[in-house]
């Protein structure tokens, strides 16, 4: 649309109650204001610190609702938020005061096991896909919670527990369906809209609503060698320099990562350490059981853990292994960087800020990248 366009269209007024109503007839989900039931419900998300109150929510069934939410945003000069797991904890899936466009229910997924190929809808979580996947045999690289929206991961990038071995989520993206600001639905590829493909992996979820993804998907499982060791944070020196000898050498299939969280309330357990900070090693093996076991026995054999569950087990168990550090409500806030090395200053930095972290809180994450 050219400046003169826009100029003859005039400039985008309020939404009246008329306006609104028409939207709402036209939308096969729901339309949701502040006044309904439902309304404080569906605006919250998992980080407990978003406290947002959008004007419209938009409970999007299928991609005609997706370009008749953005075409009254724009014909209203509404600000536009996306939701599609809710995980990202900057909060930018709800907006003040604007409309929020929650793709939440749309929950479709195809399996192609011949071409070895999934679609997903954009409210597809990490675990529903391995779910459906596994049921072949297949998975594609996602991210480590079982509980986080996909469509987020894809265009964020995704590290996960396969990405040594097959890459980021985005390296496996074939193609995306995606409504563009002018309300047209665009299918970007390598050979179709190929800049808005090339912007969509690793440039966030700025330049469009995604209605669906298609990945490739790899010969995973259904068992993979993983798990991971628990240790008391008086060990926490000991363990990150052991982790740094054991990474230097490890083959692509094999990511291990270094956490510091609260102990699970997992069976493998015991009761008096649930909820207790401690360190752990955790590790998946993306090849054969016999490699994968060999690949492990350093880790498995090293140090007394307090507790232990490496081994043979269900890629579905290891994707949700940090589930409970997901709580939705929590109050969250996260920072990042890339290192080049784990100097000795840099591990006993890291023991001491964790250290910092009240009681019962708090996760920090070292990811083996490379590969």
């Amino acid at each position: 649309m050219t400046t003169a366009e826009i100029e003859k269209a005039g400039a985008p007024t309020a939404p009246d109650d008329a306006a609104i109503q028409k939207l709402k007839a036209s939308l096969r989900g729901k339309l949701i204001r502040p006044d309904d039931n439902d309304y404080d419900t569906t605006r919250r998300i998992f980080n407990g610190r978003v406290d947002k109150r959008p004007a419209l929510i938009a409970r999007c069934a299928g991609a005609a609702d997706v370009i008749a939410s953005v075409n009254f945003a724009r014909e209203h000069g509404m600000v536009v938020s996306v939701r599609s797991g809710g995980h990202g904890s900057t909060g930018a899936a709800v907006c003040e005061g604007g409309l929020m466009i929650d793709l939440s229910g749309m929950k479709g997924i195809r399996v192609d096991p011949e071409r070895r190929t999934a679609r997903i809808e954009p409210g597809v979580l990490t675990g529903e896909l391995d779910r459906e996947a596994q049921a072949f045999g297949l998975a594609t690289p996602t991210g480590i919670c079982s509980v986080t929206g996909l469509a987020g991961v894809t265009l964020g990038g995704g590290l996960g527990w396969l990405g040594r071995k097959y890459g980021l989520t985005i390296d496996n993206l074939l193609s995306a369906d995606i409504v563009t600001a002018d309300g047209k639905l665009r299918t970007a590829s390598a050979t179709e809209n190929e800049d808005l493909f090339w912007a969509i992996r690793g440039g966030g979820g700025n330049f469009g609503v995604i209605t669906s993804l298609e990945y490739a998907l790899h010969q995973v499982g259904p068992i993979v060698v993983g798990g991971l060791s628990l240790f008391p944070m008086e060990e926490a020196e000991n363990v990150l320099h052991f982790y740094r000898e054991f990474t230097a050498h490890a083959p692509d299939e094999m990511t291990a990562s270094v956490l510091f969280l609260p102990a699970p309330p997992a069976p493998f357990v015991p009761p008096h350490l649930h909820g207790k900070r401690m360190v752990a090693l955790a590790l998946c093996y993306a090849g054969s059981i016999e490699d994968g076991m060999r690949e492990a026995a350093p880790l498995r054999a090293f140090g007394t853990p307090a507790a232990q569950m490496i081994g043979p087990l269900p890629f579905v168990v290891l994707q949700s292994i940090s589930d409970d550090s997901a709580v939705a409500g929590q109050l969250s806030y996260n920072r990042a960087h890339y290192l080049n090395e784990l100097g000795d200053e840099c591990l006993s930095s890291l023991i001491a800020e964790v250290n910092k972290v009240p009681a019962g809180g708090g996760l920090a994450i070292i990811r083996h990248l490379g590969g």
